[in-house]
């Protein structure tokens, strides 16, 4: 449970880094979102997923 608001709290402090630091940016990138087809937005999507699975794997293993 305690890896679950780890991962939770850091996926927060990155997001609100993005919109804190560079909201233009974001702006930006959520344009360039809308435009691709949504099947790219869902391979993108499953792509982060298992690299957040993975990182998650690796932080457990290294006892995190």
């Amino acid at each position: 449970m305690a890896t679950i608001f780890l991962a939770l709290g850091l996926v927060l402090i990155v997001e609100g880094l993005a919109y804190a630091l560079a909201p233009s940016l974001v702006e930006r990138m959520l344009e360039v979102l809308r435009s691709l087809p949504e099947s790219a937005r869902r391979q993108v999507g499953l792509i982060t997923l298992v690299i957040g699975v993975i990182l998650l794997w690796i932080a457990h293993q290294l006892g995190v």
